[in-house]
């Protein structure tokens, strides 16, 4: 049953790597790139802004920006489609309201769907004229200064196996909670995929249903192959740094943030809570903790790639925090997640596990589980 599920997950991967994990309407489109650029020209009821687009450019049939003030406007809403070239190109928004806070992102249209760029935010001047600005708090979020990011790991051409290229920089992306809503804390996000790409189902819909539930959300964007998971575990505990230490811009309590992954990011979460490691020039954001007050474990474990680690000594030298499970009886796993939740409580760990009869490995966001598991949280931090 293991080889069956892991030969899946080959082939997954295989399709994944020509796929655009941003879309709209479909997942499985043509390798396309967007990027959007930097706001300017801010005043109370206009502003500039582009992108860049970059990859099989010839079955573009629009491309342009479009904005709102939702988090991830669509080309449903306002937009604007733009003349040129698409490989750099810029575009006027009009018709803004003064001291409005807008998001913005670039897209680029096929006939198979919308791919999106990364949402900037900004915010008009007021009516007594002026320049607004480019809100300094993106929306994605570099996690390493260019030039200096610890690997063990030699990667410098893509032969068509990797989801990412080399010049990929890991990265996350924040899921605000509503402006009219109290943040409880953050939780950082952890896609699956066997360490050989990020699952997208694992991704934004559920850091979008935890932002609904009043979590600060952050989908991390980490390293997987040819990477080694020591170096994906480096990226969490970088994006966890960030977090704490920008607690205050997300009105967050610096304690009350948490760590949820699906599969191989859940395995991911544990790595990093027992083992991670630096190895390179450190910086500031290296005097920060990496520790979270709980972790999610959704049809996961601790342990690596397909093995649990059930050794209770380990586990209680890691002094991991509150764990929380959650996985169906069809998955090819189960008993190793039966057995690794048991091995946790020998170990003193404070464990929730939730048993879903007849569920199968994969189910994402389905289900009652973000309710479950905000409630775990809320107990956690109240406490």
């Amino acid at each position: 049953m293991r080889t069956i599920y892991q030969i899946f997950c080959l082939l997954l991967a295989a399709t994944m790597a020509t796929a655009c994990n941003n879309t709209e309407g479909n997942e499985w489109l043509p390798e396309v790139t967007v990027e959007t650029i930097v706001t300017t020209d801010i005043t109370a009821t206009s502003a500039i802004s582009g992108g860049r687009i970059s990859g099989s450019m010839e079955d573009i049939t629009e491309f342009g920006i479009c904005w709102g003030t939702s988090a991830e406007p669509t080309v449903s809403g306002s937009h604007v489609a733009s003349d040129g070239s698409p490989e750099s190109f810029a575009s006027y928004i009009m018709g803004l309201t003064p001291g409005t806070t807008y998001y913005v992102r670039a897209y680029a249209t096929l006939a198979s769907g919308t791919v999106y760029g990364t949402a900037r935010r900004f915010t008009t001047a007021d009516e007594d004229g002026g320049e607004g600005s480019e809100d300094e708090m993106q929306l994605q979020t570099y996690l390493w200064p260019d030039g200096n990011m610890p690997a063990v790991t030699s990667y410098t051409i893509n032969n068509g196996n990797y989801q990412d290229d080399p010049d990929f920089r890991p990265n996350m992306i924040w899921y605000p909670v509503a402006d009219n809503v109290e943040a409880k804390g953050a939780v950082l996000v952890c896609p699956g995929g066997a360490f050989m790409f990020r699952s997208p189902n694992e991704g934004a819909p559920v850091a979008r249903r935890l932002a609904e539930l009043g979590w600060q959300s952050f989908v991390v964007n980490y390293r997987v192959r040819p990477y080694t998971m020591e170096e994906g575990s480096l990226d969490l505990a970088r994006a966890i740094r960030y977090v704490r230490s920008h607690a205050a811009d997300y009105g967050i309590d610096s304690n009350h943030i948490a760590s949820v992954g699906f599969s191989a990011g859940g395995i991911l979460c544990g790595d990093e809570a027992l083992h991670f490691d630096d190895g390179y020039i450190p910086d500031e954001l290296d005097q920060v903790s990496a520790d979270v007050c709980a972790i999610g474990m959704i049809y996961s474990f601790y342990g690596r790639l397909s093995v649990s680690n059930n050794n209770v000594d380990d586990l209680r030298a890691g002094n991991i925090p509150p764990t929380f499970y959650t996985y169906g009886t069809e998955d090819p796993f189960y008993r190793q997640f039966i057995t690794n939740a048991n091995a946790a409580r020998d170990a003193g760990v404070q464990v929730e596990e939730h048993v879903l009869d007849g569920w199968p490995h994969g189910f994402g966001v389905q289900g009652e589980w973000t309710t479950w598991f905000d409630n775990f949280l809320t107990q956690i931090i109240s406490h």
